[in-house]
C-alpha cells in the first residue's frame, strides 16, 4: 500500500479528514491549484460554492489521471477560498460530497488544509485546489 490515512488518538476526532498520511512511494505528484473551469477555460457554477467545490476537484482528478495518480493517492490537500467563513463550511463540504463516489475520494479525506485569503486570481473562482499524491 502506498498511502496510509490514520488519525491517532489524542488529535481532534470527527473532522471530515485523517490527520496523517504515511506514504511509502518515490514518485510524487503535484497538482498546481484547479479552480472551477472547464477545458475551454469557462467558469462552471458562477456564484456557487458547492458546483465549484465539485468542478475543482473534478480537475484535480484529471491532473491526478494524467500522473498515472488517482484520489487513494493523495496524501495532501490545501484548499483556497477568498472572504472564507465558517457560514460556508456546509456548503464547501456538499461539493466534496457531490463527487465523492465518482471520482473515488476516500472517506475521510487524506490530511487536509483550508486556507480562507483575500482573492483568488480571477474574479468568480470560489475555490482552488491543489493536491499532492505519492506513487511507488
Amino acid at each position: 500500500m502506498t498511502v496510509q490515512l490514520l488519525s491517532p488518538e489524542g488529535m481532534i476526532s470527527g473532522v471530515p479528514f485523517e490527520h496523517v498520511a504515511v506514504a511509502s512511494g518515490a514518485r510524487q505528484v503535484h497538482v498546481a491549484g484547479q479552480t472551477s473551469v472547464d477545458a475551454e477555460g469557462n467558469l462552471v457554477a458562477p456564484g456557487d460554492l458547492t458546483g465549484q467545490v465539485s468542478q475543482a476537484m473534478r480537475n484535480v482528478a484529471v491532473g491526478l489521471a494524467a500522473a498515472g495518480a488517482g484520489f487513494g493517492d493523495v496524501v495532501r490537500f490545501t484548499f483556497y477560498l477568498p472572504d472564507w467563513r465558517t457560514a460556508k463550511h456546509d456548503a464547501f463540504l456538499a461539493g466534496i460530497a457531490a463527487v465523492a463516489d465518482e471520482l473515488g475520494i476516500p472517506q475521510p479525506m487524506p490530511p487536509s488544509t483550508l486556507i480562507g485569503v483575500a482573492a483568488l486570481f480571477e474574479p468568480g473562482n470560489l475555490v482552488e485546489i491543489e493536491a499532492t499524491a505519492v506513487l511507488d
